[in-house]
């Protein structure tokens, strides 16, 4: 018999009456935790009736605008605590809140609003002049919902029905509407954070990716929420000044962050001294972290970051390293109601110790793109979701990234994955940071360029360079090394504050 995704979630005890609002995460706190701490931001601290009540005002506020059942509300807002009160209540008033990247553009912006047909926005007063419409613009600041009815009533959606959407990173061509169903984010709190974080109610969450990113939205929202945890939100720009300092306020339990932002904070001045013995858990997702800064990390503070990968159209993380059990430079092994295979490219799955591009199984999975129906096609199939990565499986089911499946480039005649060259060289101990790509020359010749960011003290130079391309040599076949090394103080991050790869080609 086939395995469906709602077999893998009853094999692991997980169940939803087929009436269910994804809301009831944060409204079914109100009985037993209606005092104790939901949101920590900066000096303020929401409890969860507070945070209840606001949300079931900016719920009522929206319905009163005559917004029907199933209609969009963009949500364009910094990490505040309006932010998750207005996911909340638009989903309990049965609409359907869009996670948009505040780094936008007007353009990308303007697209937002067409291809959703979104009915209002709710955003932060510091975002207005990116909206020119005709859309009704809700702006947080001044709480025009403030004597619009707390007590909202729960509509009455089913659990597949859209809850709320994500933008994905639109890498190539226009982002993709992600399309999430009400029962994806009670999924993934119930397997990842019951497997890996083991999250209970004492606990304080402080995300460092924001909340318009699929992981942060689990993270600060989800997860938290759903057994009467506290989240710690930190508006403005991530700088790790900042994240110390919020660290040492509101002594989290569990931090959430990328390699780069784990890069920057090991490095920063601040980590000399910074205190993090509040913290019993720290994770990574989204890049593969440097043994380098895993054992600075460990070494400085006495954590072990547990490595993990997920997806926007996953919701969350379905790959993690183990509490327990962790290999270095792996995502870890298939979460607790998830299946994952590798197919190679004659369409069979890869026994272990081959390398194949990665299909996933789960119920947190986006069912299709809005008003896409190729891109459904390529992605969505039977079930399962075509990630388009390259990985390597060995025999105790740890997972290992080699890159996309579109990232085979051939120089001087062999093949490469930029990839392995990129790894190879966040591993020396000058580099802090680095990126490789394939780049066209103009004889249309491919080679391997790559833009490093030195450590502090070292001197970007040609002997530099040589030494970079010596190492790299060293830990991989000999053809595998840039031909062109680039040097900055910093590489451009994204949104969600990866590696801006594109930003590295156009500047090429």
């Amino acid at each position: 018999m086939t395995q469906t995704a709602q077999d893998l979630a009853l094999d692991i005890g997980f169940t939803l009456p087929d009436q269910y609002n994804a809301a009831r995460m944060l409204w079914d706190n109100l009985d037993q935790n209606a005092d104790r701490p939901a949101i920590y931001a900066g000096a303020e601290v929401w409890t969860y009736a507070s945070l209840i009540a606001e949300a079931g005002r900016i719920g009522s506020y929206l319905a009163s605008l005559g917004l029907s059942s199933g209609e969009r509300v963009l949500l364009f807002l910094d990490d505040t605590p309006c932010y998750p009160a207005a996911i909340m209540g638009a989903m309990r008033a049965g609409l359907v809140p869009m996670l948009i990247n505040t780094l936008s553009t007007p353009d990308l912006v303007q697209f937002y609003l067409d291809d959703s047909g979104a009915k209002a926005v709710v955003l932060g007063r510091d975002f207005t002049s990116l909206f020119d419409t005709d859309v009704p613009l809700i702006v947080a600041e001044d709480r025009v919902w403030r004597d619009a009815d707390p007590d909202l009533a729960e509509h009455p959606t089913q659990r597949t029905d859209p809850a709320f959407w994500m933008y994905s990173s639109g890498s190539t061509g226009r982002p993709k509407g992600v399309v999430h169903k009400h029962e994806d984010a009670a999924f993934t709190a119930y397997s990842y954070r019951r497997d890996i974080l083991q999250l209970g109610p004492e606990d304080i969450c402080f995300s460092i990716p924001k909340i318009f990113f699929a992981y942060g939205f689990g993270n600060s929202v989800s997860f938290p929420f759903s057994v009467g945890a506290a989240s710690v939100l930190l508006a403005g720009r991530p700088t790790p000044d900042r994240c110390f300092a919020q660290i040492e306020q509101a002594k989290p339990t569990v931090l959430f962050g990328l390699p780069t932002l784990y890069t920057a904070m090991v490095q920063a001045a601040e980590a000399k001294t910074a205190d993090l013995s509040s913290v019993r858990r720290c994770i990574s997702a989204a890049e593969v972290l440097s043994q380098e800064i895993a054992n600075s990390w460990r070494d400085r503070f006495g954590h072990d970051i547990i490595e993990g990968l997920g997806s926007t159209e996953m919701l969350h993380i379905y790959l993690s390293n183990d509490p327990g059990l962790q290999k270095h430079g792996s995502a870890g092994r298939v979460v607790q109601g998830y299946k994952a295979r590798l197919i190679g490219p004659d369409g069979a799955e890869v026994a272990d110790g081959g390398e194949g591009v990665m299909e996933v199984m789960g119920l947190s999975s986006a069912p299709y793109y809005w008003n896409r129906p190729d891109k459904t096609a390529e992605t969505m199939r039977d079930g399962w979701i075509y990630t388009g990565d390259r990985f390597l499986r060995d025999a105790d089911g740890f997972y290992f990234f080699r890159g996309r499946a579109d990232d085979l480039v051939k120089v001087s005649g062999q093949w490469v994955y930029p990839l392995e060259v990129e790894h190879a060289l966040n591993e020396h101990g000058d580099v802090l940071e680095s990126c490789v790509l394939a780049m066209e020359g103009a004889d249309q010749r491919m080679s391997l360029v790559a833009w490093v960011a030195p450590k502090a003290g070292v001197q970007a130079d040609e002997d530099l360079s040589k030494r970079l391309k010596r190492f790299a040599k060293s830990q991989l076949l000999p053809h595998k090394y840039p031909r062109e090394i680039r040097y900055l103080e910093q590489l451009p991050k994204t949104g969600t504050d990866k590696i801006d790869r594109q930003a590295l080609k156009n500047s090429f």
